[in-house]
């Protein structure tokens, strides 16, 4: 166990950072509930496809921040400035936001909000990467990421009651205020690298930094089995987007719960997530480290499973209930993610090779929302006003039974090279 005293502060740390995230991530998911906001924008109640898009914008200024943005940030800034510079620049986006009219500068102000949270996770994971040893970084991981659900169960009920009480602009002010008084004294408090951590100190040179940032991404490229942890990141992200971003529109148009109501009944699967997230971690530490990937295939089971029952079912709380069941699952698995990237790439690289995974999957997982939208518009259109919009929805959710068949394949090919590794090393000995 490496000595840090302190180390479990820079994760609670990263955890609230997380979690603020996720509500910046739903809060247009909630206010495209809100005809004054649609109206300001100028997006019609009915294009589901353009509501979808503002989440697909995030997630592509996201996905290619992570991607591009973070090797530059991990050699340049390192974890604790890259952590203060984004702050800042997503604390400002923020603020600015209900200033803009029209749809266009809106979609670019949920890009420009992407590129400023498009590291975090990778410098997360540096930092636990550089505090934790690999036999103990299930806990730490499956608790930054506790912030995704917990960030999502705060969020729906906050934005509503705002929504509810307030004016829609109310969210984006409350929001900017939570990054600029507490977030950024946190970093400043207990978000410290050690010394010895490989590239912590400042280049000497451009051409150093360069050099650096060149050596990172051919380091994080070559960790192995990235294409298909990648691939594996795609799906899962995949399906939280499309079902975090479509879940109070599902709520409140296929499922009937008034405006009131979706808040806290949208909050519950991501209490689950945040339930679900640390038994993950604990899972993870006391599992041979060959038998992880079993966890992505049963949890993706289970996720699968209760998404189709819930499409299915007849009364509007059983379908709920069952979405709970579905995040469980999903928090289940997902802390594995970072800790298979962890423990696979060398020290140096880890923030990088998160990056690309991270970066990569986004990317890929922020078409969800739109292609959702789509499908939920056109089966809307195609049945008729009758029933069009309990279908439409219902067709759009089932999109989300597919990613987790990816999850399942993915997970099942890691433990079948695992095992091989595994025997190899075994017959060398």
């Amino acid at each position: 166990m490496k000595s840090n005293s302190g180390r479990w502060y820079g994760v609670i740390t990263l955890f609230v950072i997380v979690a603020i995230s996720y509500v910046d991530r739903i809060n247009i998911s909630v206010l495209i509930n809100d005809p004054a906001f649609l109206s300001h924008m100028g997006i019609d109640r009915g294009d589901r496809a353009s509501q979808g898009f503002l989440a697909t914008a995030f997630m592509l200024g996201y996905g290619l921040s992570s991607f591009v943005v973070t090797p530059f940030v991990a050699a340049l800034l390192g974890v604790r400035k890259s952590l203060i510079c984004g702050l800042i620049l997503w604390a400002l986006v923020i603020f600015m936001t209900p200033y803009f009219h029209g749809y266009s500068i809106l979609v670019a102000s949920r890009f420009l909000l992407g590129v400023a949270e498009g590291p975090l996770f990778s410098l997360a994971s540096s930092y636990i990467k550089a505090h934790f040893e690999g036999h103990e970084n299930g806990k730490p991981n499956s608790f930054v990421n506790m912030g995704t659900g917990l960030g999502l169960a705060f969020g729906y009920p906050l934005i509503g009651y705002l929504l509810v009480n307030f004016h829609w602009d109310m969210s984006f002010y409350a929001l900017g205020l939570l990054n600029v008084l507490l977030c950024i004294p946190l970093i400043f408090a207990f978000v410290h690298m050690p010394q010895s951590f490989a590239y912590a100190s400042k280049p000497a040179s451009v051409a150093d930094a360069v050099a650096r940032v060149g050596e990172i991404i051919k380091g994080a490229l070559k960790t192995h089995n990235l294409l298909v942890i990648t691939i594996l990141t795609s799906a899962a992200l995949a399906y939280l987007w499309g079902s975090s971003n479509w879940l109070p529109a599902y709520l409140k148009e296929a499922r009937g719960f008034s405006l009131k109501e979706l808040g806290w009944i949208a909050s519950l699967p991501q209490y689950a997530i945040v339930l679900a997230v640390p038994l993950g971690g604990i899972i993870i530490d006391k599992l041979e480290r060959r038998h992880v990937p079993l966890l992505f295939m049963v949890a993706s089971v289970g996720v699968a499973a209760s998404v189709l029952f819930a499409i299915n079912a007849q009364d509007p709380y059983s379908a709920a209930y069952s979405l709970i069941a579905a995040n469980f699952c999903w928090g289940i698995f997902s802390p594995a993610i970072p800790s298979t990237v962890q423990y696979y790439s060398r020290p140096e690289h880890t923030a990088s090779a998160f990056g690309v995974v991270n970066g990569t999957g986004s990317l890929v997982a922020g078409l969800m929302p739109t292609l959702m939208g789509y499908v939920i518009a056109a089966v809307t259109a195609t049945a008729g006003a009758s029933g069009g919009v309990k279908s439409g929805f219902f067709f759009g959710f089932s999109m989300l039974i597919g990613t987790q068949l990816v999850v399942f394949v993915c997970g099942l090919a890691l433990l079948l090279r695992e095992r091989s590794g595994f025997r190899k090393i075994a017959v060398a000995l």
